[in-house]
């Protein structure tokens, strides 16, 4: 019966070290390669929509492995604090994103916008058009959201 306990303890220890320790995203993760702008989601009850996105690679810069890396990214118009539109992925599964290992180019696009009649460019000069912002979080495994970056959306359109 002693030996038994022991050797449970002895396992769960080493599961918890197994695990490793807390990493900061913050620090830990490096966003490259950013890239905002106006994505052409199509016409819409008979309008065109723009809806605000961004692209990016992250790059684990820690000495562990990330399970489970998930990202959200949070459109604002500038001058609203209240959230516009959301994207959420994962960014890394079961697999992870090993140290030193960068993900592919990763896309989010708002599912809100602006709708118009006209062309895409017109609507990015239209003295009534506010421009956005997105807020970026990310997580790891059970961890929660940690933010990584905010970055203006350009006045471009995005090809697809």
């Amino acid at each position: 019966m002693r030996t038994t306990i022991l050797g449970l303890l002895v396992l769960t220890l080493m599961s918890a070290t197994a695990c490793g320790r807390d990493i900061d995203l913050a620090t830990s993760l490096q966003v490259d390669a950013v890239s905002t702008g106006w994505f052409d989601a199509g016409v819409v009850d008979g309008k065109k929509k723009l809806v605000p996105a961004v692209s990016f690679t992250l790059k684990n810069a820690s000495d562990q492995k990330l399970p489970v890396l998930q990202v959200n990214a949070s459109f604002r118009r500038v001058g609203d604090a209240d959230e516009w539109g959301s994207a959420f992925l994962t960014a890394a599964g079961s697999g992870g994103l090993a140290p030193g290992a960068a993900t592919g180019a990763i896309t989010l696009r708002s599912q809100l916008g602006y709708t118009g009649i006209e062309s895409g460019p017109e609507m990015l000069d239209n003295s009534y058009f506010v421009d956005a912002k997105v807020d970026l979080f990310v997580k790891y495994g059970s961890g929660g959201w940690t933010r990584v970056g905010d970055f203006p959306i350009s006045r471009r359109l995005l090809h697809r």
